[in-house]
């Protein structure tokens, strides 16, 4: 029974991080899209979404027939909690990442206007920051995981500084209001894909040292 929940482990192991992989190449092809005006790679974004939900889905059931059939406890359990909790955060990144693609697709539809923030610097900051969680998770490397989540402050930073960008944008030409809240929209997206990279980060520490960090249980120095 324990070689069959080792093989089974490792098969778990295994389609998430095709899952990763895969919400890893959305997140590229939004922001691409975006950065380009490529409206067919923008659609083509949005239409994969439901395979998104279905690997989810069918990574949560193997989870939980794994833990109604073999009941494992210590390290076997930590791993499957944290495997539960990344699947959920990946198919979040891969919604914002659909949400992306769908505002690259508004802003055809609006007064045209320049971004006032570097859209390209942010979104190198959080695919960074995604490689680097799902590396971790790859090589239970906790360190490199700690890492991740001292980057998350980079984030929050540009997005402050993106709000009032925009905010002043707005106040110098309120034609271009409705472009303008689409690229607001777009540094709150990636900044929310900096809090589930770091989610990501978190639950490798405790997959790998047992250790739960979230809501100040312990300081990144």
């Amino acid at each position: 029974m324990a070689v069959l929940m080792e093989q089974e482990l490792n098969v778990l192991k295994k389609e998430l991080l095709t899952l990763g992989a895969e919400v890893e190449g959305r997140v590229q092809q939004a922001v691409q899209a975006l950065l380009t005006g490529d409206r067919k790679l923008a659609q083509q974004v949005r239409g994969g979404d439901s395979q998104i939900d279905n690997m989810e889905i069918e990574l949560e059931e193997e989870c939980l027939k794994i833990l109604a059939l073999h009941q494992p406890v210590a390290t076997d359990l930590r791993f499957i909690v944290s495997v539960l909790k990344i699947n959920n955060d990946l198919e979040r990144v891969a919604d914002f990442a659909v949400n992306i693609a769908e505002r690259a697709l508004d802003l055809d539809h609006v007064i045209k206007v320049d971004c006032p923030y570097d859209i390209a610097t942010m979104a190198k900051v959080v695919e960074t920051m995604l490689k680097m969680a799902l590396d971790s998770l790859v090589e239970r490397n906790s360190d490199l995981a700690r890492q991740t989540i001292r980057l998350d402050d980079e984030v929050d930073a540009l997005h402050k500084g993106n709000f009032s960008r925009v905010k002043q944008a707005i106040r110098d030409d309120m034609n271009s209001m409705d472009g303008l809240i689409n690229y607001l929209s777009i540094s709150r997206y990636l900044e929310r894909m900096g809090d589930l990279a770091t989610n990501i980060a978190e639950d490798i520490i405790y997959q790998v040292d047992g250790e739960i960090i979230r809501h100040g249980g312990m300081q990144i120095s």
